[in-house]
């Protein structure tokens, strides 16, 4: 048999059978298809629903958050408040119930309480130890237009199940629907009603109501014998033109075979004459295409080369120029993903605190890419980060399963980085893990992108540890070497930041000027060395007499300040107190087996009452703290006039005990560390 014979066999057998099973096939699908579209559209549906609700839930509980927050005298202004700005159609607690309240039940949004009247939110009112007290509960009525707008938001027609049944629906159509819904079991199941298909959502968490939602049905209208002419008219035409195709197909594949050696001997110019609108035709019309697009690749190779030389001189003059660790990363990423095509990517940073590996910086992702957290051993990013080994593939086909909050994705590529270790010593374990996902125009990553997603990890390595000596460096530069404490630089600083941000919202900065009594005898009898271990045992003391809000520098020699945010002069006057007796009742270690008595004389003053700058905040603390030396040491004494009414003067009670009363009291221990040597006293 000829080509030409050959070729027409080959036509009526390839385009023939093909009609044939298509068209039963699209017979037989169509009904299923259009279920499957109706069905996704219900999907959708309930899904945009359950996003309504739980948007409205929210808001209900941050009005109930609000008025529960409020003072008692002032709850039922704040209730009416909330109903008058639209927030709640109505707010009850204890007696109180705001006018207009709809009936009862109420469908509570947290635990699906049933109702039907209003969707509420509950809040427990606690008193000042925590304990519960009442309940604020606020609630948005349930009626027809709410129902309404449901449907408008989701896109499909809405039915209340129980109460008064709001419903979207025609009147005759409501009752089948309704049917419907109790004939299906479990929330979130489809079933049919007539003409259209439903939804049953079953109240839950954050969704309260029993709904149910419904789409029209979309049956093929004359499916059938459209698909039987198609077919007939189809193999008519198909033994019409297969002879005149075969025929003709012959001249140009002589061609296109003529135009694939001179590609093959790299001429990317090569072209062939399309002839006709036939498959040849369109194969010729292809492999023109393709040559083409051949060479816009080898020439989008050169300009992707040369963008990559670009990107790299961005990342070394970023990582040359500033310390700024989340742009540094960033170009990293952008540059790797450069290079590699990638869709989007994510670098991660192992928290040493918590031990959980968080997003530093992200490309291509959804905006909630900063609340990802991944835990060593779990997931893609999990398993790079344990193993310290470098991952590429499919997720469907390589696994390993993704975590939760990890990005979705199809092919991905992962590289561990650890900070450099000296030659010798053991490979240190990850710092963080630099992902690229999904690359554009490929279906994987091949090892060449291996090989350059290691080169940026390892950079990151470098970036991440260059930063890390360099936040080190400046917070040496900021604390006393033999306390630990901040020193007078970063005090500074801090009364400038701390009376800025006290003037901004209102509060008040109390200072504590100390000063060890005495303390030149110490260094005189003893010896600087053990100036310098009780200048240390002091420091430790007073940070673990503050909170962790607070702020303690040493100024120089055996003087002290304690900056306490939003704290008053009673609260000053009892962190002196407690301090004065940390430092009065155990005498100071001076070695082994020695220990002196020392003790300490504290300034208090308070912004703004005593000064509207740090410096004169400070400058009355250092008068205060003069006059409690005056006063025979050992003691404490607050500043007198400043900016207000002068303070009344605090007594000095020598060695007394905190007031046994329900002010607030500092806490807790600020950060700083033991440092090994120098000091110096007077």
């Amino acid at each position: 048999m000829t080509l030409r014979g050959r070729l027409t066999t080959a036509f009526l057998a390839v385009v023939l059978g093909p009609v044939l099973l298509g068209a039963f096939f699209v017979g037989a699908t169509f009904a299923a298809t259009s279920r499957d579209r109706s069905v996704e559209r219900l999907d959708l549906a309930a899904t945009a629903v359950r996003t309504s609700m739980g948007a409205l839930c929210q808001r209900l509980h941050a009005a109930a958050d609000a008025v529960a927050l409020a003072a008692p005298e002032q709850r039922v202004a704040v209730a009416n408040q909330v109903v008058a700005r639209g927030l709640a159609a109505a707010v009850r607690f204890d007696a109180f119930t705001t006018p207009g309240a709809p009936g009862q039940p109420w469908a509570r949004c947290a635990d699906a309480t049933p109702g039907y009247q209003a969707v509420s939110a509950r809040v427990e009112i606690r008193d000042t130890t925590g304990a519960a007290v009442g309940a604020v509960e606020v609630a948005e009525t349930v009626d027809a237009a709410f129902i309404v707008r449901l449907a408008g938001a989701s896109g499909a027609a809405i039915t209340l199940r129980g109460g008064s049944a709001h419903t979207t629906e025609s009147p005759d159509a409501r009752a089948a629907v309704l049917q419907a819904a109790d004939r299906v079991r479990g929330d979130a199941s489809t079933g049919t009603a007539g003409d259209r298909y439903i939804r049953r959502l079953d109240g839950a968490p954050g969704q309260p109501l029993p709904l149910v939602l419904s789409v029209p049905r979309s049956e093929p209208q004359g499916l059938y014998a459209v698909l039987v002419a198609a077919v007939i008219l189809a193999g008519l035409v198909a033994v019409l033109a297969a002879w005149w195709l075969a025929r003709t197909t012959t001249r140009p594949l002589a061609e296109l075979a003529a135009a694939a050696d001179r590609v093959a001997g790299g001429d990317l110019a090569a072209r062939v004459p399309v002839r006709a609108h036939d498959e040849v035709g369109r194969l010729a019309a292809t492999f023109n295409r393709m040559t083409r697009e051949t060479q816009a690749y080898v020439q989008a190779l050169t300009a992707s080369r040369d963008q990559l030389r670009g990107h790299l001189a961005v990342l070394g003059d970023t990582m040359s120029s500033t310390h700024d660790l989340q742009r540094i990363l960033r170009v990293l990423l952008q540059t790797a993903q450069a290079a590699t095509g990638a869709h989007s990517g994510v670098v991660l940073l192992l928290d040493q605190a918590t031990g959980v590996l968080a997003a530093q910086c992200a490309e291509g992702l959804d905006d909630d890419w900063a609340e990802l957290r991944v835990l060593p051993g779990s997931g893609l990013l999990g398993t790079v980060a344990a193993t310290g080994e470098p991952r590429r593939g499919r997720v469907d086909r390589d696994g390993p399963p993704l975590a939760e909050h990890e990005p979705r994705c199809r092919t991905y590529i992962a590289v561990p980085f650890a900070r450099p270790a000296p030659v010798g010593d053991v490979e240190p374990p990850a710092l963080g893990v630099l992902a690229l996902y999904d690359r554009l125009g490929s279906d994987e990553f091949d090892d060449a992108d291996l090989v350059t997603l290691r080169t940026f990890a390892g950079q990151a390595a470098v970036a991440v540890e260059n930063v890390r000596v360099h936040e080190e460096a400046q917070r040496l530069s900021l604390t006393d070497p033999l306390t630990g404490l901040w020193n007078y630089r970063y005090l500074k600083e801090s009364i400038r930041r701390e009376v800025e941000r006290a003037s901004r919202f209102g509060r008040m900065l109390t200072v504590l000027a100390l000063d060890l009594d005495r303390f030149k005898e110490v260094n005189d009898t003893y010896g600087h060395a053990a100036g310098d271990a009780v200048l240390a045992e002091f420091a430790r003391r007073v940070r673990s007499e503050v909170r962790e809000v607070d702020l303690a520098f040493r100024q120089g020699g055996e003087e002290f300040v304690v900056l306490l945010p939003e704290t008053d002069a009673r609260g000053g006057a009892i962190v002196a107190e407690r301090l004065g007796a940390s430092v009065r009742d155990t005498p100071m270690p001076i070695g082994p087996e020695a220990s002196i008595d020392v003790t300490v004389s504290i300034g208090i003053a308070v912004y703004p009452d005593h000064g509207v700058t740090g410096a004169q905040v400070l400058d009355a603390a250092d008068d205060a703290l003069y006059a409690a030396k005056a006063a025979g040491r050992d003691g404490y004494r607050a500043a007198t006039g400043g900016k207000r009414a002068p303070i009344l003067e605090i007594p000095v009670p020598a060695g007394a005990a905190p007031p046994d009363d329900d002010l607030p009291r500092a806490g807790g221990a600020s950060p700083g560390t033991q440092p090994p040597r120098q000091g110096r006293g007077r």
